[in-house]
C-alpha cells in the first residue's frame, strides 16, 4: 500500500540485510530500520517493532536466513529457531513460519542452505500478499451486499491493527475495506483506540488516511453505544491464532465487540490468511496468552508541545497494572470467517469444508 504517496511493503530482503518499517515510530516518524542478525529480528518482534501475525511470521523466517549469514552453522540455526519462537507466542503464524523454514533447510549443505532460506522467505511473503489480496476480494462481496440493501455509506467498525501493517500488504481485516474502496463504494471505518499500544489509533486510522479512506478514531468502550444507535453496519477483525473449532485469539478488546455485536444483531466477521489456523490445539483455554510488560498501560507517549516524542506517566505511582495482550473469542459469537479461499462458518466443519 501506500505512505505519503509511495508504495511499500512492511519487510523485504536487500543486500543481507532485512529492512522493516519501524512501527513503535509512528505515526509520527516514518523510520525505514536495518535488521542484521538474528537477534536483531527477535527484538523487533519482542518490542513490536513489527507485530501483526502474518508480519510477525515474515520477520521469523527472515530470522533465520540472518542467522545463515551470520553463522552457517546447523546448532546456530537451532539455537535461532529456538529464540524466534519463544519471543512471541501467542501469533500461530510465527511457529508456522519457522517449521516451514526448516522443512526446506533441515539436511541442506552449508552450500545452498542460504540460497534456499532466502528463497522460502520471500516465497512467504509473496504469498501472504496473494493470500491478503484475495480475502479482500472474498469479503468484498459481504460489503457489496450490505451496500445494495442500504444504499449509502457503510460504517465498518475494527479493532487493533489489522491492516496492511500488519502483513506484508493489503492486511487482513483491512483488505476487504481497501478493494471496496476502490471499487468507490462509499465508507467509513469506525476505528478503537486499541489500548494500551493504540494500535489502531496510531497505524490503522494512519494506514487508512494514507488511502484516503474516511475514519473516526473512538475510544474503546465506544463501539457498543454506536452500535445500539445503528451507526454500525459490520465488524471486522483479524486474529493471531484460529483454533479449528473457530475459536478466535486477537487484541485483547476483541471478546467484548463480539458480545456487542451479538446483542445488537450487528454481523461480526473475522479474516485471516490459512496460515494462522491451529489445526492442533483442540481447547481455546490452552492458547498461551501474553502478558506484557505493565509500563505498557502506565505510560503513553505522544508529541509535546514542541513536536517532541516524550513518554509520561499517567497512573498513580503505587498502582499495580496487568497487561494482557489478547483474548479469547468463541466461535459462537463470530458470524463468519474470511479466507483467502472464501467465507465460511466458524466452525471445524466450515473450515474443513474449505481446507480439507
Amino acid at each position: 500500500m501506500h505512505i505519503n504517496g509511495k508504495e511499500f511493503r512492511t519487510i523485504w530482503f536487500e543486500n543481507d540485510v532485512v529492512k522493516i518499517i519501524d512501527q513503535t515510530k509512528l505515526p509520527h516518524q516514518f523510520v525505514i530500520k536495518d535488521l542484521k542478525t538474528t537477534k536483531d529480528s527477535i527484538n523487533a518482534i519482542k518490542t513490536m517493532e513489527v507485530r501483526g501475525a502474518p508480519l510477525i511470521g515474515a520477520t521469523a523466517a527472515y530470522g533465520l536466513v540472518l542467522s545463515i549469514i551470520e553463522n552457517n552453522d546447523q546448532s546456530f540455526l537451532n539455537k535461532a529457531v529456538e529464540e524466534l519462537i519463544k519471543s512471541r507466542p501467542t501469533a500461530i503464524n510465527l511457529k508456522w513460519a519457522v517449521d516451514r523454514m526448516m522443512k526446506k533447510l533441515t539436511g541442506k549443505n552449508s552450500n545452498e542452505i542460504l540460497k534456499i532460506a532466502i528463497k522460502e522467505a520471500n516465497a512467504i511473503c509473496e504469498e501472504d500478499i496473494g493470500f491478503c489480496k484475495n480475502i479482500g476480494l472474498n469479503g468484498l462481496k459481504i460489503i457489496e451486499e450490505i451496500y445494495k440493501k442500504k444504499k449509502d455509506t457503510i460504517n465498518i467498525l475494527t479493532h487493533c491493527n489489522a491492516g496492511w501493517l500488519a502483513t506484508i500488504d493489503w492486511g487482513t481485516a483491512t483488505s476487504p475495506i481497501y478493494h471496496a474502496h476502490k471499487k468507490g463504494i462509499k465508507l467509513h471505518v469506525w476505528v478503537d483506540e486499541t489500548r494500551p499500544r493504540n494500535q489502531g489509533a496510531n497505524l490503522t486510522s494512519y494506514e487508512l488516511n494514507e488511502e484516503g479512506i474516511p475514519n473516526t478514531i473512538i475510544a474503546d468502550n465506544t463501539g457498543g453505544i454506536l452500535m445500539q444507535r445503528g451507526e454500525v453496519d459490520i465488524c471486522i477483525t483479524g486474529t493471531d491464532r484460529t483454533l479449528a473449532s473457530g475459536d478466535v485469539a486477537n487484541k485483547v478488546g476483541t471478546y467484548l465487540k463480539a458480545l456487542a455485536a451479538n446483542d445488537n444483531k450487528v454481523p461480526f466477521y473475522v479474516a485471516l490468511p490459512s496460515s494462522t489456523i491451529d489445526w492442533d490445539l483442540k481447547n481455546f483455554k490452552d492458547i498461551p496468552i501474553e502478558e506484557r510488560n505493565s509500563e505498557e498501560l502506565s505510560h503513553v507517549e505522544g508529541l509535546d508541545e514542541n513536536n517532541k516524542l516524550t513518554k509520561v506517566l499517567i497512573y498513580p505511582k503505587k498502582s499495580k497494572a496487568m497487561n494482557l495482550a489478547f483474548d479469547i473469542t468463541p466461535a459462537k459469537y463470530v458470524t463468519g470467517l474470511i479466507t483467502e479461499k472464501g467465507i465460511c462458518e466458524a466452525s471445524s466443519e466450515g473450515l474443513k469444508g474449505l481446507f480439507k
